[in-house]
């Protein structure tokens, strides 16, 4: 019922207003593994920058995110939560609270108590009630006042640097009418198509000729570095302290499994591009297993509420299979490579007839293409039986009435296209909307900058 005033309240609108301006977007860093809580201060979650991240300082960081998952979405919140990834989130917390650290960025106890008493859910008769904000804290976020103050602190801190970081972001005015024309401008256009997967069954391939491609194409096929791992998944903390505490006393991992009766398995080889067997996808294991040596063990790792401790049982490089392994491979290869060309080929021959003629519909049909239109299509739309539309969209809108574009190429083949019609944009919509669309691309292109500005935060972290 709580989370549900937090969300329904007549000020809700006012409260995400406020929550806009202290939670930072979500950007897709990097994630890794945690720790469960140990007073040996040698047991780390991982490290960012080559410092050592505590596990005090992680599970905090996660704590902070699951504050600003009840936050952004009150009584939902269980509608979407196994969507969410919070240590993975609470890596990304670290990251940029590091950054900000850096360039010296804080919030005062002041900043805190005045965007404190801003939220309309910590409000009662229009003013902040210290018995409604305790309540809350206790029965919705389940948090000490003292922790949940510092969880804000750290969140004006990410606005601000957030800020910083875009404050130089703008938009040409060019720009912002484009990007106006691309959400709301439909054009209709004719098109030819030539879908390769039309003419897969017209490619022979023959043993001889399959095995031929395959030599002349060895590098098409090489196989990624592999791995063979050992591994222990425990849920229980105590568990996980006692293999801790008994690996460093470089006791064997096998003896430590049989010993506390927990299955030691085995992965069997996986390539470094696929998730790890057992555990799932991880890009960051990945990337630590990469540089284990054989027999070494990992820190334990924690994945979807199991902890995990990895030991390199095997590494294979990366090589050039024998024929015989990759032979289905090599044809569905080869196959798409020939129907890609007799699509190519049709469509080079279509254009040039309908240049000749201009009768779409004629040429199509002599080709032995498909013909078919498409009326009145935004960008990002989905045109039946063609696919995504955004390549037609964008070479429809510069084409002249009744223009015919050259060769188009997409996922799913090739066109020729015509344009039929392309509405002005009404002019009064725009001046009326011009405001607010500005407000939102502007957003978008802050939160793409920042999101770059990320990412090569995470390479110099690794």
């Amino acid at each position: 019922p709580m989370l549900r005033a937090l969300r329904n309240r007549k000020t809700a609108k006012k409260v995400w207003i406020v929550l806009a301006a202290i939670i930072v977007p979500a950007f897709v860093l990097w994630g890794s593994g945690s720790l469960m809580r140990n007073k040996q201060e040698e047991i780390f979650a991982g490290k960012m920058f080559g410092k050592n991240i505590s596990l005090v300082e992680f599970r905090d960081a996660i704590a902070a995110e699951r504050t600003s998952a009840i936050l952004q979405f009150g009584d939902k919140l269980p509608e979407v939560e196994q969507q969410l990834n919070l240590e993975y989130q609470a890596w990304e917390r670290l990251l940029l609270l590091y950054e900000a650290k850096t360039l010296r960025l804080t919030a005062s106890d002041k900043e805190v108590v005045d965007l404190l008493q801003k939220f309309p859910a910590f409000q009662y008769n229009g003013r902040f009630d210290n018995k409604t904000y305790e309540q809350i804290l206790r029965y919705v976020f389940r948090v000490q006042p003292r922790v949940f103050e510092e969880q804000i602190r750290q969140n004006i801190i990410l606005s601000k640097l957030y800020n910083q970081i875009t404050k130089d972001v703008s938009l040409a005015e060019d720009e912002l009418r484009n990007e106006y024309e691309k959400a709301n401008e439909e054009i209709s256009v004719s098109y030819i198509a030539s879908l390769p997967a039309e003419f897969t069954k017209e490619v022979r391939a023959p043993e001889e000729v399959v095995k031929d491609y395959f030599t002349k194409n060895p590098l098409n096929f090489k196989q990624p570095v592999s791995f063979n791992l050992d591994y222990l998944a425990v849920e229980s903390q105590d568990a996980i302290e006692q293999i801790m505490k008994r690996l460093n006393k470089k006791e064997d991992l096998k003896k430590i499994a049989d010993e506390l009766k927990i299955p030691l398995r085995e992965t069997g080889l996986f390539a470094q591009t696929d998730p790890v067997p057992g555990i799932g996808w991880s890009a960051p294991v990945l990337g630590l297993i990469s540089k284990l040596k054989i027999g070494q063990v990992t820190m334990p790792i924690h994945i979807d509420k199991k902890y995990y401790i990895l030991r390199l049982k095997e590494r294979k490089e990366s090589y050039i299979p024998d024929f015989e392994k990759v032979k289905e491979k090599v044809k569905e290869m080869y196959i798409k490579e020939g129907s890609a060309k007799i699509a190519r080929e049709k469509i080079e021959a279509c254009l040039k007839s309908v240049q000749a003629q201009a009768d779409f519909a004629k040429t199509a049909k002599e080709q032995g293409l498909k013909f078919g239109s498409a009326d009145k299509f935004k960008f990002g739309s989905y045109i039946e039986g063609i696919g995504a539309s955004d390549d037609l969209w964008l070479a429809g809108r510069s084409l002249k009435e009744k223009e015919i574009s050259g060769i188009l190429g997409s996922e799913t083949g090739f066109f020729v296209i015509k344009l039929k019609e392309k509405p002005a944009i009404d002019e009064k919509k725009f001046a009326e909307e011009k405001k607010g669309f500005e407000e939102k691309l502007l957003s978008q292109k802050k939160q793409f900058y920042f999101s770059k500005f990320a990412d090569e935060l995470k390479r110099k972290a690794q």
